[in-house]
């Protein structure tokens, strides 16, 4: 911890850090309001932070969780790539997962705050493209070394002191699908870091540039003071977990099959520190579910904050994980080796060790953690040429599956769980921006594992390709083969499964990860996994079974199997006369 705090009230300093707070929540403001792509500017994949001098995250928006542990090896990237080579008008760019990035749809920009040339920080909006280059449109083919998966830009300086470097700007929309569309996106990106470094430099010339970088070393050191106190707070203990992913998106035997391969962890607490192992993990794949130690921390510091402060008492930043230490070998799928393929695992294997880690605490905090979630972004990407304009297009979505259930309440149907915080892209938006019809979207009943407390219901999305619009898809899903589990004696919730129809009515199952064409008039149908039940399934109270008959997230086949319920029409039609 810094030991140099300002000498200010402890009003004043409250106001600077929920101040800071704004800054990037203001940024997110902008970057929604300017975004060219519908994933950013209706989804919301992105997310915006503020930064010291150093590189160390100080304040993160209302965004995505995935990004935590992340962005500022990102941004301390850039730091050591060019300090103290940095002006005022400098803005950088790079998306390498080997350099702090996540994949290489994640473009960062990083943009130095200043008063009187005095370096107070960084501003940086770490935002996803749908296309980056590569194969296949979306960036999501299935490859087996990262030369393969898009554009990959190292820290590059891409403005000097206000001056546009064009060339590098060229370099970039050469690479991409839709370079209109990425250099509105990029545009957004620069709106927001323009904006967040105005608000820096108007706070220090408020409060002073000495005391302003004074008072962000102390908002991290606040976090950490939290975080151990709520450590502290916690009983000491040891658990561990293991599960298997359904594979890499890469054949391994003739036949085609892809074999899974297995993630294992160690939970240990001990006072106000906390360690995660991955000893005996598997080595890395051939297949893009590698993932950087950045992303795996992420996932990580993602389920331990849910864990330790499930009423967000404490703000997010790098303070937080001073008393985190994670232990990955190298070379393993957390923590893989250059030119390791690494596009799937942002999401699915953070996903996968931020539900992990509530498994591992499970046995020493029990009313801390919750049942798996969704487990997967289930992202689908189509691309092609828009018959309707003649321009080519890229889809990039992610479908959203269940919460988990929690130790006093069930999970959440159909919602953007664990590491993701991204938001519905509106069927009218969808529409209008892409040649397909969304044919359905809802809730799929019976997928929320049974327990005390009912898993998150999945959905059900269908997709269809509008006349003359041939397209090539990719996907990545995971908990296809593993399904989302459950905890303390709750059920697992279901699987996914996705379905491509063509037009001459055949219909086949599509693996979980990797391209497949579709002709125009095709239709993908996906179900996306539900979640984990929490508790022993005969604790279920009866009026919830009934309220869940009512709505329509059970059927009555369900409750007889999986509830015990008897009679389950007389059920529902008690608890609906009841809650008239």
């Amino acid at each position: 911890m810094n030991d140099a705090t300002p000498s200010a009230d402890p009003a004043t300093f409250e106001i600077v850090k929920n101040s800071l707070y704004k800054v990037a929540e203001e940024m997110r403001v902008v970057l929604a309001k300017t975004a060219y792509s519908p994933i950013l500017k209706s989804a919301g994949d992105y997310s915006c932070g503020v930064f010291d001098a150093k590189g160390e995250m100080v304040a993160q928006g209302p965004d995505l969780p995935i990004h935590l542990g992340s962005m500022p090896d990102a941004v301390r990237a850039v730091v050591t790539a060019f300090a103290p080579d940095v002006h005022d008008g400098d803005v950088f760019i790079h998306n390498d997962p080997y350099f702090g990035g996540s994949h290489l749809p994640d473009i960062n920009v990083v943009r130095p705050a200043f008063l009187d040339g005095k370096l107070l920080g960084y501003a940086c909006v770490r935002a996803h493209w749908p296309d980056v280059g590569s194969a296949t449109p979306g960036s999501y083919g299935a490859v087996t070394e990262i030369y393969g998966e898009g554009l990959r830009l190292p820290p590059l300086r891409l403005y000097s002191h206000g001056i546009l470097n064009v060339d590098l700007e060229k370099v970039i929309l050469a690479n991409v699908r839709t370079p209109d569309e990425r250099q509105g996106d990029l545009g957004a990106q620069l709106a927001a870091t323009l904006r967040a470094t105005e608000r820096m430099k108007a706070l220090a010339q408020r409060y002073g540039a000495d005391r302003l970088i004074a008072y962000m070393a102390e908002v991290m050191d606040y976090s950490e003071r939290l975080m151990r106190a709520a450590l502290s707070d916690l009983p000491d203990g040891e658990g561990s977990f293991e599960d298997f992913c359904d594979g890499d998106g890469i054949a391994d035997d003739a036949a085609g099959n892809d074999a899974p391969f297995w993630i294992r962890m160690t939970v240990k607490k001990t006072g106000d520190r906390l360690v995660v192992d991955f000893t005996g993990t598997d080595r890395q794949v051939k297949g893009p579910m590698n993932a950087s130690l950045s992303v795996t921390s992420s996932g990580i510091f993602c389920g331990l904050k849910m864990a330790v402060d499930p009423d967000s008492i404490i703000p997010p930043n790098s303070g937080c994980w001073r008393t985190i230490e994670v232990r990955a070998p190298k070379g393993t799928v957390v923590n893989a080796l250059f030119p390791a393929p690494v596009v799937y695992s942002n999401h699915e294997m953070s996903h996968r060790v931020g539900d992990m880690v509530m498994g591992a605490l499970a046995g020493f905090w029990p009313g801390q953690v919750m049942a798996c979630s969704q487990g997967t972004s289930a992202i689908l990407t189509l691309g092609g040429v828009d018959p309707r304009s003649g321009r080519r297009y890229v889809s990039y979505e992610t479908v959203k599956g269940g919460f988990g259930a929690r130790p006093n309440k069930d999970g959440i149907n159909v919602v953007a769980s664990m590491i993701s915080n991204t938001m519905n892209t509106p069927v009218e938006v969808l529409e209008m921006a892409f040649p397909v019809r969304v044919e359905r979207y809802e809730i799929n009943p019976d997928s929320g594992g049974a327990g005390r407390f009912r898993g998150g219901c999945g959905s059900r999305r269908t997709w269809r390709l509008l006349e003359n619009a041939d397209a090539t898809g990719a996907l990545c899903m995971e908990r296809m083969t593993s399904p989302p589990f459950g905890l303390l004696g709750g059920k697992a919730g279901t699987a996914a499964t996705v379905t491509l129809t063509t037009p001459d009515g055949k219909s086949r199952g599509l693996p979980s990860k990797g391209a497949f064409l579709a002709p125009a008039g095709s239709v993908v149908d996906m179900i996306t996994p539900g979640s984990g039940g929490f508790g022993d399934v005969k604790d279920r109270d009866e009026a919830a079974i009934g309220r869940d008959l009512v709505d329509g997230y059970v059927t009555p086949e369900a409750a007889r199997r999986d509830f015990g319920v008897a009679d389950p029409e007389a059920l529902r039609a008690r608890i609906a006369a009841e809650d008239a």
